[in-house]
């Protein structure tokens, strides 16, 4: 039997804690556990009120890796749930909203995916999200001159942009917005990626099609859809390393010359952390969000 652990006053069992599931990095399913119990006041708000998609890999990212939307069986029945809204018809999900819920998760071992609306207004996005994903040779530093470029154009608009690594190859953009449907900030964000390929045509495409893609950024604009869901900030990816969703400042996406400098570990993101705070905390601050034009 998995040891059981008092979270904020609820009993979780945390199983395999020796259990390596980083075999480069020698990092544990316990040092793992460690990492979000030590990030939760900064992970926690990205999370909270948002339906949550598992991206599991309980074997380490060598193993079997699988999507969870629906509850998972066994889970607790303190652990909040919501029923959100399907095409194919309403479905219940996960919401992590507090530490133990959070550790709950995490022994799961899964990257935490989340959509751009909350389940009490899931008729309103109140984020726009880009992926700016590379196509080799291209890397995170052609996606961060594009990130310059689109926050530059929202800026215009009047939209305020923060960045963060995708934790794997790319960058990711994102905005506060309120008063549009997820169809209109995807009709939005649709807009503002074929204006890029347009200013930047050696550089950006915005259509996936894989023999368009080498050598540019792939401005990922669809995963504004209702449906979709973007890794979240400070969550670990299922990588060969344990790499970390990790916000950064534009001094540092105008400085970028090398990959390297945006590949943040789980060791790596308290000191940023303790340095920087949050640096998407200004997104909650709904006097921030932006209507779009």
């Amino acid at each position: 039997m998995a040891p059981m652990t008092e979270v904020e006053g609820r009993r979780v069992a945390l199983s395999n804690l020796d259990k390596v599931l980083y075999p480069a990095a020698g990092l544990t399913k316990g040092e793992l556990l460690h990492y979000y119990a030590t990030t939760a006041e900064v992970l926690l708000p990205h999370l909270r009120d948002r339906a949550v998609s598992f991206l599991r890999y309980p074997d380490g990212p060598d193993g079997q890796v699988f999507f969870t939307k629906n509850v998972p069986p066994g889970t607790p029945d303190w652990v909040t749930t919501a029923e959100v809204p399907r095409s194919e018809g309403p479905a219940r999900m996960v919401l992590v909203q507090d530490l133990a819920s959070l550790m709950w998760a995490a022994n799961l071992v899964t990257e935490f995916h989340t959509h751009q609306w909350t389940v009490d207004d899931p008729g309103e996005a109140d984020r726009l999200v880009f992926d700016l994903d590379p196509g080799p040779p291209a890397t995170v530093v052609q996606c961060c001159e594009v990130a310059l470029w689109l926050r530059e154009r929202l800026a215009a608009d009047g939209i305020e942009a923060y960045a963060k690594t995708s934790g794997a190859k790319g960058l990711h953009l994102l905005a506060g917005v309120r008063g549009a449907s997820s169809e209109r900030v995807s009709e939005y964000a649709k807009g503002l990626a074929v204006e890029a390929e347009r200013a930047l045509p050696k550089l950006v495409v915005h259509r996936m099609t894989r023999s368009l893609r080498p050598g540019k950024v792939f401005v990922d604009w669809s995963q504004n859809a209702a449906r979709k869901t973007t890794a979240a900030p400070y969550t670990v990816r299922a990588r060969d390393a344990p790499a970390v969703s990790t916000p950064v400042t534009w001094e540092e996406v105008a400085g970028c010359g090398r990959a390297e400098q945006f590949v943040f570990l789980t060791p790596d993101v308290g000191r940023r952390v303790r340095d920087h705070g949050d640096l998407l905390a200004p997104l909650f601050d709904r006097r921030r969000a932006a209507a779009l034009p």
